[in-house]
C-alpha cells in the first residue's frame, strides 16, 4: 500500500476524489486527519485489488467516491458503488475488493 501525503490542506476548498491519485495495481491511501479520537482517510484501489478480512475495534463508515467495491462483512459480501456508504461494525470481520476501481473515504471514530 502505498501512502500519499502531501501539502497542508487545512482551510482549503478541495475536490475529495483528487486527494487519493489511482496508481495501476496499488491501493494507495492519505491520512486526512490523525487525531486520537479518530481518523479520516482516502483510499484508491485499482481494480482487483484490495484488504484482506480484518476486523477493527471501532465503527468505521466508508464513503465511495468513485468506482465500484465489494464489502463483506460477516463474510456477507455487498456491493457498495460511488455516492454510497457502509457501517462496518466494530469486531466483526470485514474485507474490500475492487470489482471496478474506487476511491472512499473510511472515517474511524474511537471515542
Amino acid at each position: 500500500m502505498k501512502n500519499e501525503n502531501k501539502e497542508d490542506i487545512r482551510g482549503k476548498a478541495l475536490k475529495v476524489k483528487d486527494l487519493a491519485a489511482y496508481d495501476k495495481g496499488s491501493v494507495v491511501s492519505r491520512t486526512l486527519i490523525n487525531k486520537t479520537v479518530g481518523t479520516v482517510t482516502l483510499f484508491s484501489f485499482d481494480k482487483g485489488e484490495g484488504l484482506s478480512e480484518h476486523t477493527a475495534p471501532f465503527d468505521a463508515l466508508v464513503q465511495i467516491l468513485d468506482g465500484e467495491a465489494e464489502i463483506s462483512i460477516a463474510g456477507k459480501p455487498r456491493l457498495v458503488k460511488a455516492g454510497e456508504l457502509i457501517i462496518m461494525p466494530a469486531k466483526i470481520p470485514h474485507a474490500l475488493r475492487a470489482v471496478k476501481r474506487f476511491k472512499m473515504m473510511l472515517v474511524m471514530i474511537r471515542a
